[in-house]
C-alpha cells in the first residue's frame, strides 16, 4: 500500500495570494487602516463625554471586527518574514501592521477608558445583554486594566514611540539572526548553514557532530552578541520605562495578568519544581553514563540516547500523530488530518528560514498555519503534535466572538503540551524492544528537562535581567555571566559544560509581544500533565470536557479554570508537586533499561 505523501510547504496562497507583494494583502490592510483609523477618530471626539449604551455596543462590535482584521494579517506577515527572514517586503508589512497596531491600542486605550470610567450600575446594566455575555469577563478585565494604566493620550503615545523603539530592536534581532550563516563541512564540501538550519544539528545523533556544532554555534552567537545586547538591553530599558510611568514596580505584573494568573499560582509552581528536580538529575547522570561521559555537555542533553537514530519521514510522522490523536478525540484528529491534507504546515528544511517552530491562527479565514523545520528526528515529530495542539486550540474558539478568543500563552502551552504528550504514549506503548521504549522514554524526560530544568534557567536568568537592568545596561559578559549562573542555578551539577551566549541565541527573549516568555510554557506542561491524569481516570468521556476548558481559556482566569473545570487549586502546592512528581517518575523506568 502507497503511503499518502504530503507537501513539506505550506500553502499561504489560499490566505492572501501573491506572497509579501499580494495585492489582496495590500487592500486588506488598507481597508483594516481605514477601519483603525475610523474607530480612533469616534473614540477622541467622543471625549471624556459619557457615551450611550448603544454606541457603547458599537464601538465593542467594531473592537472585535479589528481585532480580528489585525490578527489575521499579523499572522500572515509573521509567515512571510519566518519562511524567508531575507524577505524585505515582509519587514515592512510588518512595521506597516505594528503602526496599525498601535493606532488600535490607542483606540483600545480610549474604549477602556469608557468602560472604567462607568459607575457600576451602568456598567452592569449595560452589560447584562445577550449579545455580551460570552464577552463579559473580557469586558470586566480590561475595565479594572485601564485603572492601572496612563491616561488614553499617554498610553497612545507610547504606542506609536514603540514601533520604532521597543518593536524596531525586536525586528533587529531579526537581523542579525538573518545575518548569521555557519560554515559546515559535509561530504567534502563546505556548506553555508542558516541558524535554523545548524541548530538541527545540535542534538544530531553523532557525538562528533554536536560537539563540532556547538563549537561553531557558540563562535557563531559570540560573533554576534554586542548588538544582541544592544537589543536585549534596549528591549527592556523601553519596558521598565513605560512600567515606571505606569507605577509598576515589579516587572513580573504585566506578563502575569497577561497570563491570567496570580503569583502565589506562579511562586507554588517553582517551587515545586525545584523541590523536585532530583530524579531528573539522575536521568542526566545516567544519559552521560550511556554517553561514556562523566557529564553531559550543554548540547548532549537534547541528543537521542541511540548512537544511530531511524529517520522518521513526514508522511510517518503525520500518520503516528494522526492515529495518536484519534485514540483520545476523533475531532482531534480530523483537525490534524485536514492540516497536512491543506498545506497548513511549512516543514521543509532548507536555507533562509528562521530557527524554531509556531502555530498562528487567522481567525477570518478560520484556518491556522504551522512552522518548523522538519528532518526526521524524534524531536521533530514532538514540535509537530506540540504546534498541531495549538492549532486544535484555536478550531475549537474560532466560533466565539474575537474577544473570547484571546487565551494567554500559559493555556495555550497546555494544549500543545497534552498533544505532545498523547502522541509520546501512543509511541511507547507500541514499542517492541527495549532499545526502543529507552529511546521514548529519553525524549519524554529530554522535555521535563527542558520546561522544569532549562525554562526555569531562562526565568531565573530573565528576572534577575529585569532587576539589574533598572540600574544600568549590562554588557556582555555581564550577560554571559549571568545567564551561566542562573543555568547552574537551575541544573545543579548536572552538566560538565554550559551555553553562556543561550541570551543571544534564544528568540524568546527578544519577543515584543509577550514579555516573559518562559515560565508559562513551565505551566502549561505541568498543567496538561495534570490533564493527562485526569484523562486516563476518566477514559473516553474526558475528551468532551477537555474540549470545554480549551473553550473557556479566553474567559476565565487560571485559577477559575482549573477549579471550574477539575476541582483543583492552583495557588496551592498540591497539583504543582503531584504533576512534578508525575513528569519525573519515567526516571524509574529509563533507570532500569538502562541497567539491562
Amino acid at each position: 500500500m502507497i503511503k499518502q505523501q504530503y507537501s513539506l510547504i505550506w500553502n499561504l496562497e489560499s490566505l492572501f495570494n501573491g506572497g509579501s507583494s499580494s495585492p489582496v494583502f495590500n487592500v486588506f490592510v488598507e481597508e483594516s487602516d481605514k477601519l483603525v483609523m475610523g474607530l480612533l477618530k469616534e473614540l477622541q471626539e467622543a471625549g471624556e463625554t459619557a457615551s450611550g449604551n448603544e454606541q457603547l455596543t458599537i464601538w465593542t462590535d467594531k473592537i472585535q471586527d479589528v481585532l480580528a482584521r489585525l490578527r489575521e494579517a499579523d499572522s500572515f506577515v509573521s509567515c512571510l518574514t519566518s519562511q524567508q527572514v531575507s524577505d524585505k517586503r515582509a519587514v515592512a508589512w510588518t512595521e506597516r501592521i505594528q503602526i496599525l497596531s498601535a493606532r488600535y491600542r490607542q483606540a483600545l486605550d480610549l474604549y477602556d477608558a469608557k468602560l472604567s470610567s462607568m459607575p457600576e450600575e451602568l456598567f452592569n446594566d449595560w452589560s447584562k445583554q445577550p449579545k455580551l455575555a460570552p464577552v463579559l469577563f473580557s469586558l470586566n478585565e480590561r475595565r479594572e486594566a485601564a485603572r492601572d494604566k496612563l491616561p488614553p493620550v499617554l498610553e497612545g503615545v507610547a504606542s506609536e514611540l514603540a514601533v520604532d523603539g521597543y518593536h524596531g530592536w525586536g525586528e533587529h534581532y531579526n537581523t542579525i539572526v538573518g545575518r548569521i550563516s555557519i560554515p559546515w563541512e559535509e561530504d567534502g564540501a563546505t556548506i553555508a548553514l542558516s541558524v535554523g538550519q545548524a541548530d538541527n544539528k545540535l542534538d544530531h545523533p553523532d557525538p562528533a557532530v554536536r560537539e563540532r556544532m556547538s563549537s561553531l554555534w557558540e563562535d557563531a552567537w559570540a560573533g554576534q552578541a554586542d548588538l544582541c545586547s544592544d537589543a536585549l538591553n534596549r528591549l527592556a530599558g523601553f519596558r521598565l520605562k513605560l512600567y515606571g510611568m505606569r507605577g509598576w514596580s515589579d516587572p513580573l505584573s504585566e506578563p502575569l495578568r497577561i497570563n491570567r494568573m496570580s503569583r502565589n499560582t506562579l511562586d507554588a509552581m517553582w517551587n515545586a519544581v525545584e523541590e523536585g528536580m532530583e530524579p531528573l538529575k539522575r536521568y542526566l547522570k545516567l544519559k552521560a553514563n550511556r554517553f561514556g561521559k562523566e557529564k553531559l555537555s550543554w548540547h548532549d542533553v537534547n541528543a537521542p540516547i541511540a548512537t544511530s537514530q531511524a529517520t522518521i519521514p513526514y508522511h510517518e510522522a503525520a500518520e503516528l500523530i494522526t492515529d495518536a490523536f484519534a485514540q483520545f478525540s476523533p475531532s482531534m484528529a480530523k483537525l490534524a488530518q485536514k492540516a497536512f491534507n491543506d498545506r497548513w504546515i511549512e516543514a521543509e528544511d532548507r536555507k533562509g528560514k528562521r530557527p524554531g517552530g509556531f502555530c498562528t491562527s487567522f481567525p477570518l479565514s478560520r484556518q491556522s498555519r504551522i512552522f518548523m523545520t522538519y528532518s526526521g528526528t524524534a524531536s521533530n515529530v514532538s514540535t509537530l503534535a506540540h504546534e498541531l495542539g495549538h492549532a486544535y486550540h484555536g478550531a475549537l474558539v474560532k466560533e466565539l466572538p474575537p474577544l473570547a478568543q484571546e487565551y494567554a500563552m500559559n493555556v495555550a502551552e497546555t494544549a500543545s503540551t497534552f498533544a505532545e504528550a498523547l502522541v509520546s504514549d501512543a509511541l511507547l506503548r507500541r514499542a517492541d524492544s527495549d532499545e526502543e521504549k529507552l529511546a521514548i522514554l529519553d525524549d519524554r524526560l529530554q522535555r521535563a528537562v527542558a520546561f522544569c530544568m532549562n525554562i526555569r534557567a531562562r526565568f531565573l536568568f530573565e528576572t534577575r535581567f529585569y532587576n539589574r537592568r533598572s540600574s544600568g545596561m549590562l554588557e556582555t559578559a555581564e550577560l554571559n555571566e549571568w545567564m551561566l549562573q542562573a543555568q547552574k542555578e537551575a541544573f545543579g551539577d548536572a552538566l560538565g559544560t554550559w551555553h553562556p551566549h543561550f541570551w543571544a541565541a534564544k528568540l524568546h527573549f527578544y519577543l515584543t509581544d509577550v514579555p516573559f516568555y518562559n515560565f508559562p510554557y513551565t505551566f502549561g506542561y505541568l498543567f496538561s500533565t495534570g490533564l493527562v491524569a485526569v484523562a486516563e481516570r476518566e477514559g473516553a468521556s474526558f475528551s468532551e470536557k477537555y474540549d470545554q476548558l480549551l473553550r473557556d481559556t479566553g474567559v476565565m482566569t487560571v485559577e477559575q479554570l482549573a477549579s471550574h473545570h477539575l476541582g483543583v487549586a492552583l495557588d496551592e502546592p498540591q497539583f504543582w508537586k503531584d504533576a512534578v512528581t508525575r513528569v519525573v517518575a519515567d526516571v524509574e523506568l529509563f533507570s532500569a533499561l538502562c541497567m539491562e
